[in-house]
């Protein structure tokens, strides 16, 4: 339960999920006003009569996202104050966010592909996981619930990943403190963030400077200071996360070798269950 005066933090996806349902239900729309005082995540932090201006830089960003997500989402003018953006009114035209014909899932089916989703709260695949929550949510088969009572979950404690995260999610370059091996002092490094990842055990950031194509791996722990987000990032094609695990690979590779231990030796000892 949480405490008198305290506001739930409600979730991205569950935002986003209600936001796109709010949408779908109402054929005519909803102005801005009417999202914001009425829609779960955010009627929770609006004011009536005061400033919403954070609330409302919330919702564009997240008329993006789902976007992004491929929702078909419309704006139409008011006829009696046209270009007026306070009384745009937002929906989504029934129909027109259906699944192929040929394409269905069972309540079972919907509810694994949710939980695989819901699965990965970090790593390489956070905000593909989340727009796919988002969508599964939405076209799920009425009454669709979770096969099991909880959701596991994949956690690190590295304190740089969820303000990188963030960023990648946003396209914004990011500054930190960086010590590299073997030395004492950190030093700022700005980069445009393109994907975390774990490898052998161990959080990398995959970047690229600003001012090249040249990519960069970063150990999060490596990161003393605080991350700092910047201007917005230029989009970098290609699959950065297999790329990146490619060559991490090949450094692996090259740094392998291979050893005979003398018989009877300590070596042969503490090898012998390896």
């Amino acid at each position: 339960m949480s405490e008198p005066g305290r506001m739930t933090r409600i979730p991205v996806e569950e935002r986003l999920f209600s936001l796109v349902l709010a949408l779908l239900a109402t054929e005519p729309g909803l102005t801005k006003n009417e999202i914001l005082s009425s829609v779960q995540g955010y009627r929770q932090r609006y004011s009536a009569g005061g400033d919403n201006s954070a609330l409302e830089r919330q919702f564009e960003r997240d008329k993006d996202d789902i976007r992004d997500l491929g929702v078909p989402l419309e704006t139409l003018d008011s006829p009696d104050d046209p270009g007026n953006n306070q009384t745009l009114r937002y929906r989504i035209p029934k129909g027109a966010y259906d699944l192929p014909a040929e394409i269905a899932f069972t309540r079972d089916e919907s509810a694994l592909l949710g939980l695989a989703a819901m699965v990965w709260r970090e790593g390489e695949v956070a905000g593909e996981s989340r727009r796919a929550a988002v969508k599964l949510r939405g076209r799920a088969p009425t009454g669709a619930a979770p096969v099991l009572g909880y959701q596991p979950r994949v956690r690190m404690r590295e304190a740089a990943f969820e303000p990188l995260r963030d960023a990648i999610d946003r396209r914004r370059l990011v500054r930190f403190p960086y010590l590299n091996p073997g030395r004492t002092e950190a030093v700022d490094r700005e980069v445009i963030p393109l994907a975390l990842l774990s490898y052998q055990g161990r959080w990398l950031l995959a970047a690229q400077e600003p001012d090249s194509r040249r990519r960069k791996n970063f150990l999060l722990r490596r990161i003393v200071g605080s991350i700092t987000p910047g201007a917005p990032a230029p989009e970098v094609p290609g699959d950065i996360v297999a790329e990146t695990l490619a060559e991490l690979e090949q450094v692996w590779r090259r740094g392998v070798a291979v050893v005979q231990p003398e018989p009877e030796s300590d070596a042969a000892r503490r090898l012998a269950g390896r």
